[in-house]
């Protein structure tokens, strides 16, 4: 077994180079009707992912996994992800994209892209793309959470589907794919978070 080279860093350029991307595709957007810089959220699903044993390939998957579809061209986008940062950090965005935006197209409709989604979490996806996931889910139901409790049901509206029932669907469907396919403390973390939505709004 090689020993570690505790002198070598944990993250390079690569990630540097990663949060520069993050900042072309995100810098000027804010979280749904919220003054919140996008960027917080990207940030937060990568370190929670780093903090959760990912290496850096998987950091900056994270730091880049909405890229694809919040892009003007989400096949361009892709593309540049790979010729930087190589096909496994690809491969994770892809994988933990929901839809490719396509110029002067939009998405397709919600539930058909969420259960595709949630098909391949089940079916296809690997750790990487899991703990991407896991950390993503994480990050936004605790949001979610912390809205609820300050703001009330209000905070729906902010949803391409404002039906609570739907989202709750989405949410609790990806938390016991996730901890039946990743178990570990992440994904505890995250069906404990969505527990506690699904108690709010109710």
């Amino acid at each position: 077994m090689p020993i570690r080279d505790d002198t070598a860093p944990a993250l390079t350029d690569r990630f540097a180079a990663a949060l520069s991307l993050a900042w072309e595709v995100h810098g000027t957007q804010l979280r749904k009707k919220t003054d919140i810089p996008y960027m917080a959220h990207v940030m937060s699903v990568s370190a929670l992912a780093l903090e959760n044993g990912g290496d850096e390939d998987v950091g900056i998957a994270a730091l880049l996994h909405d890229s694809v579809e919040d892009s003007d061209d989400g096949a361009k986008t892709l593309g540049q992800i790979e010729l930087e940062f190589g096909p496994r950090v690809a491969g994770i965005v892809r994988a933990c994209s929901d839809t490719i935006a396509v110029p002067g197209q939009g998405k397709p409709p919600w539930r058909e892209r969420k259960e595709a989604y949630l098909h391949h979490l089940e079916t296809e996806a690997d750790r990487d793309v899991l703990l991407v996931s896991a950390c993503d889910k994480v990050h936004n139901a605790s949001s979610i959470v912390a809205d609820l409790r300050s703001i009330g049901d209000e905070l729906w509206q902010r949803f391409t589907v404002s039906d609570p029932v739907a989202q709750l669907w989405y949410y609790t469907s990806v938390a016991e794919i996730l901890r039946r396919r990743l178990p570990g403390p992440i994904t505890t973390r995250l069906g404990a978070i969505v527990e506690e939505l699904s108690a709010l709004a109710h």
